[in-house]
């Protein structure tokens, strides 16, 4: 998870033509393509689509109920999008009316990925522009397209961060509870028609690409930003983690909720509010103020909503998964860089404990009613899921992680824009 003032200041700072143009041409040769852009534009479409086609499915069968919670799902999930694009790029300070008119019918991300393809081949024909001029001239002409290369590379690299930040509030604050829901809503009515399967299939994989990137922005933050190339192997362990640990969890909760329906909510809210307010609580006990990085960028009342809504994404992330990161409110920089094991321990501990209370009221209670299965062989596989889950994560921290090794290069990543 990535501090999202941090965002903001590098916003402030490069609003205008100074900025490192010496650093860029040095890495000229390792810019890509920004792939984290159109994969996470392909999945908000994707979502969105299938999630409209289950709306219209819905109203014809004149289920209001299911057909409510799907699109209000979604019209959360695409608004709280759209404003962390517009966080980032500060569009209502500027005048950028044509994006702004982009993000009213929800197409803000479509757009910017346009423009973010666009500006990364108009950087291409300025980069083959000053190789040609490198050998004929130089001057100010020079120097001119050198700012300009900087200026264009810096807004690529913007809005891959702005996109990869899109990605995980998109993950947990939208397809996590679409996920549940369809899920909820096959055990009950006992169907599964091809488009709630494609929109449960899009919900899955942007969960699990957006706590991939939890990783990704744990390890940059970790080592202060440093560029991560991560192997294959590394990747597909991430992966592997990922899915066991979130298919095993969603799954566990939408049998536990579906065998005591609305008797299961005070154990849910428990458990969420525990997450929403244990950094407050620590925040509280340890006396501290409030962050003064974000005190010079925002009013204090503003500053104290970013940090709720940083803190409820923090507990929404650690609802279903492991976040990677420790929120701590009264550090400096929000994210404490240290990543004990005594903390990762405790999550999964926790969390292993949950699932089984959970599991076991299933088995007891709901699972003859629900599955038309073996109850105990759903209540067992659920269990080894999630051990393998945390397996693959003791294996990726133990022999893969990317601090180990000479994979973390001293190289800052803001230098280019990453496909990852």
């Amino acid at each position: 998870m990535e501090t999202v003032f941090e965002g903001a200041d590098e916003e402030s700072a490069s609003e205008g033509p100074s900025l490192e143009e010496g650093v860029v041409l040095r890495h000229i040769p390792d810019i890509n393509f920004p792939f984290t852009v159109l994969f996470s534009t392909v999945l908000y479409c994707g979502e969105a689509a299938s999630a409209l086609y289950m709306f219209d499915t819905y109203q014809k069968n004149n289920d209001k109920f299911w057909m409510s919670f799907t699109i209000g799902f979604v019209i959360v999930g695409a608004i709280l999008d759209h404003v962390t694009l517009m966080f980032f790029h500060k569009d209502l300070t500027r005048n950028k009316a044509v994006l702004l008119l982009g993000h009213m019918p929800l197409l803000g991300p479509l757009v910017r990925c346009f423009q973010t393809i666009i500006n990364y081949h108009k950087l291409l024909k300025k980069l083959k522009q000053e190789n040609k001029e490198s050998q004929v001239s130089i001057g100010s002409r020079k120097t001119t397209l050198e700012t300009e290369i900087g200026l264009s590379i810096h807004d690529v690299f913007m809005q891959c961060r702005a996109f990869k930040c899109m990605s995980v509030i998109q993950a947990f604050l939208g397809s996590v509870p679409q996920l549940i829901f369809q899920l909820y809503i096959t055990l009950t009515i006992r169907e599964w028609p091809f488009g709630r399967a494609l929109l449960m299939t899009f919900s899955l994989i942007s969960v699990t690409y957006g706590a991939i990137h939890c990783n990704i922005l744990a390890i940059q933050i970790k080592y202060d930003n440093t560029n991560i190339r991560l192997q294959p192997i590394e990747f597909i362990c991430i992966m592997i983690w990922r899915c066991l640990e979130i298919t095993s969890r969603v799954v566990t909760l939408v049998l536990f909720t579906t065998s005591l329906k609305l008797k299961s909510m005070p154990f849910l809210l428990t458990i969420f509010s525990v997450s929403l307010l244990a950094p407050w609580l620590e925040f509280w006990r340890s006396g501290a103020h409030l962050p003064s990085n974000t005190k010079k960028n925002l009013h204090p009342v503003s500053t104290v909503f970013m940090l709720i809504m940083i803190t409820l994404l923090y507990a929404a992330i650690n609802f279903s998964c492991w976040s990677a990161v420790k929120l701590q409110l009264s550090s400096e920089e929000i994210i404490d860089k240290r990543q004990k094991w005594r903390h990762r321990i405790l999550h999964y501990s926790v969390r292993f404990l949950e699932n089984v209370v959970m599991i076991l009221v299933f088995r007891f209670f709901g699972g003859k009613s629900l599955l038309n299965c073996c109850d105990s062989l759903i209540a067992t596989q659920l269990i080894i899921t999630y051990l393998l889950s945390i397996g693959f994560m003791f294996l990726f921290y133990q022999y893969l992680h990317p601090g180990w090794s000479d994979k973390a290069l001293p190289e800052h990543a803001e230098n280019r824009p990453e496909a990852m």
